[in-house]
């Protein structure tokens, strides 16, 4: 830094804290800066404090200037509550009889002809499960009213608790019995000491189960993120504040919409952060592919736990269904299916004897047994013994790996299965890929979509590793690999826009007069909308309105989300012959939810046309640095090349391995690829 530079300086870093690696972007002026540090699973604070604290440094000496400190953060504290299942003790208040709602569910079954299929737990055990003398009809009228005395006595017997839900029948319609009983708990508790969630704030839309069920998940992961998000923000005003900044440093959290909101928000609604890495991938990924002149896109992100894909047909796929460790989420989120196949899955022989690749993990710690710490076979080392992965360049030679840990435990497992080693490397990264095969499939050709007519847009730690293989299996004529692909989600929420969501439940008719009732409809969300952005810090001239509806046949279970036009029916004939393969003009269509989302458009960066980013290396040489012998189905000579060397527009020859710093390429004998004027590597099958 000279001495003239300007004093108002932005930072802005994106913080991913995947479940072994938390990664790290960093924009300033035109210059980009990328880290990538293992995770710290016991206190992720810790890595993410660590991670900005050694970026910032490497960025450059700042010296006495003074600069504006803005920080976007995905978080897996959220998900990992639920998946570990070790959230608040909590109690739920609701319609008396209805105490049970949240354990009879749907009585759906994933294994439709197995009998003693497991349950997950209700995250409220029955015995903190408290009928409330009041019943609301569908109507918003009350049928019952309220028992004051007798809610009284239920919130004075409470045993301790850190959160407590409140879910009531029709709340969604008039939310007048929930609100007294909010009000009851704060006069007992006060504001701060117990945490409490109620479903007409959480999710006002109509299906009690998946209410309850998205509320009572909110109650429970809110203690311990709050906890977390404001130890984090203190500890960054702590280390990072004045008089280093201008200001407090700025921390946004990530949503599973794929925008952005401030902490104090996240910490009362902080359910809608479950899912935020893996949407701030999808949403750098959809920017990178449109810059590059690919506007069908299936995103492929496989990290060290687990692979997400999802689907992008010019513009990114929204969903308002989605499980975590079996809890129902009903929230506004990016459609991401994930499945339990990382760098980090175990393989190991199951009890009938036959070769197994995850779902368990080895995560950061102790992580594959080329960590040095670890003693299961991994799918990273399976591709460690191939020769695939050199131990020498990983994290840019950062980082030291054991390529002996990991002959000897696939020497342990070929002996277990009868099999050469070789053969048993190699079908560990089939088993793999055949399960991201599946998970491809399952947002593509089940959703009335052909692969073939998209690109596969990989990232993520893993995901060059395996890209290839996956596009050959599925037909798909183009991958891209973009530069810094292992940092993708950070280089996201870089990106991310400040969202919120807002929904009506209003299970209307068609009508003459149904396209201004919705528009009067919408007109009153937006002004809430228009409130609550500003409050973000988003002034009315930013901010931009998406209208949709989900609709669906007089008589069926399940809407399908179209956008608010005049024409909105017809889209829905339209969308709907597409998911089914048939669509019913004649019959009549039932309006259920209205939807608006407010968008609050992020000036602060644009990464993905970043000149420096885009510059050629003055060193590059076009040259692979070396030749090495690597397994595909037998041993072929394969060039090494690092990233940086490769030309623009020139053929890379195949077979080859391209290493950079967050991420390894493989391009087989049966691909070739280039580099575009993105830096993207585009590789295709011969």
């Amino acid at each position: 830094m000279t001495a003239t530079q300007p004093k108002n300086l932005v930072i802005s870093i994106g913080v991913d804290t995947g479940g072994t690696f938390t990664d790290l972007v960093l924009q300033m002026d035109n210059q980009i800066y990328t880290h990538k540090l293992l995770s710290t699973p016991d206190n992720p604070a810790q890595a993410v404090l660590q991670g900005i604290k050694e970026i910032i440094s490497q960025a450059s000496d700042l010296g006495h200037i003074q600069y504006q400190l803005n920080i976007t953060h995905g978080s897996t504290v959220a998900t990992n509550i639920l998946l570990e299942r070790n959230g608040a003790e909590m109690a739920l208040l609701t319609t008396q009889n209805f105490e049970d709602l949240i354990e009879i569910g749907r009585q759906n079954r994933a294994e439709l002809y197995n009998f003693d299929v497991d349950q997950p737990e209700p995250l409220v055990p029955s015995p903190r499960r408290y009928g409330v003398v009041e019943r609301m009809l569908h109507t918003g009228q009350p049928q019952t009213e309220i028992d004051y005395d007798q809610l009284g006595q239920l919130i004075n017997q409470l045993p301790e608790v850190e959160a407590v839900a409140v879910c009531f029948l029709f709340s969604y319609v008039n939310p007048a019995h929930e609100q007294i009983t909010v009000d009851m708990l704060q006069q007992k508790f006060g504001q701060t000491s117990i945490s409490i969630s109620a479903s007409h704030q959480i999710l006002p839309e109509y299906r009690e189960f998946e209410r309850f069920s998205t509320t009572i998940a909110n109650a429970y992961v809110q203690p311990k993120m709050q906890k977390y998000l404001h130890f984090l923000d203190a500890k960054l005003t702590e280390q990072f504040g004045p008089p280093r900044t201008i200001g407090q440093p700025k921390l946004q959290i990530m949503q599973s919409n794929g925008g952005s909101i401030l902490v104090k928000t996240a910490s009362q609604i902080p359910i809608r952060t479950a899912l935020s890495g893996p949407a701030g991938g999808v949403i750098g990924a959809s920017a990178f592919s449109q810059i590059a002149g690919y506007d069908r896109v299936i995103t492929f992100d496989m990290g060290g736990t687990s692979t997400d894909v999802s689907l992008c047909d010019q513009k990114i796929s929204l969903t308002t269904e989605s499980k975590i460790s079996g809890v129902p989420i009903q929230i506004p989120m990016i459609d991401i299916h994930t499945v339990g196949a990382g760098g980090g899955s175990i393989a190991q022989v199951d009890v009938g004897g036959a070769l197994k690749v995850g779902p368990e993990s080895a995560g950061a710690d102790p992580g594959p047994a080329c960590y040095g710490r670890g003693n299961f076979p991994t799918v990273t080392d399976a591709n460690m013994f191939l020769g695939r992965i050199e131990p020498n360049h990983f994290l840019g030679g950062k980082m030291e790996l054991y390529s002996a840990h990991s002959t000897r435990v696939i020497n342990t497992l070929a002996q277990q299965i009868g099999q050469p080693q070789t053969d048993t490397a190699e079908g560990i990264l089939q088993i793999a890929n055949a399960t991201m095969s599946r998970a491809i499939r399952r947002v593509s050709v089940e959703r009335g979509y052909d692969p073939n007519d998209f690109a596969l847009f990989s990232y993520g730690g893993a995901g060059g590793l395996h890209a290839c293989f996956l596009a050959e299996s599925l037909s798909i004529p183009t991958v891209i690999v973009p530069p810094h692909g292992g940092l993708m989600s950070a280089m996201g929420m870089l990106l991310a826009d400040t969202v919120k969501d807002y929904s009506q439940t209003v299970l209307w008719s068609m009508d003459q007069d149904i396209f201004q009732r919705l528009s009067n409809r919408f007109s009153q969300l937006k002004l809430q909308a228009d409130q609550e952005m500003q409050l973000e810090g988003i002034s009315s001239d930013l901010i931009q309105y998406q209208l949709s509806l989900d609709l669906r046949y007089v008589g069926q279970s399940y809407e399908l989300n179209v956008p608010f036009e005049t024409e909105f029916d017809t889209l829905f004939h339209q969308l709907h012959k597409q998911r089914f393969g048939h669509s019913r003009p004649d019959f009549q269509i039932e309006i259920v939810h209205l939807r608006l989302r407010a968008v609050g458009l992020n000036e602060q960066t644009d990464i993905g046309k970043n000149p420096k980013l885009l510059e050629q290396d003055s060193q590059a040489t076009g040259q692979p640095f070396t030749q090495k012998s690597v397994a595909f189905g037998q041993p072929l000579i394969t060039n090494f090349y690092y990233r940086r060397d490769l030309l623009k527009n020139e053929i890379i020859l195949s077979p080859a391995i391209v290493f950079e710093l967050s991420t390894t390429t493989v391009i087989p004998p049966n691909f070739t690829g280039y580099v575009d004027s993105w830096k993207n590597l585009i590789l295709s099958p011969v």
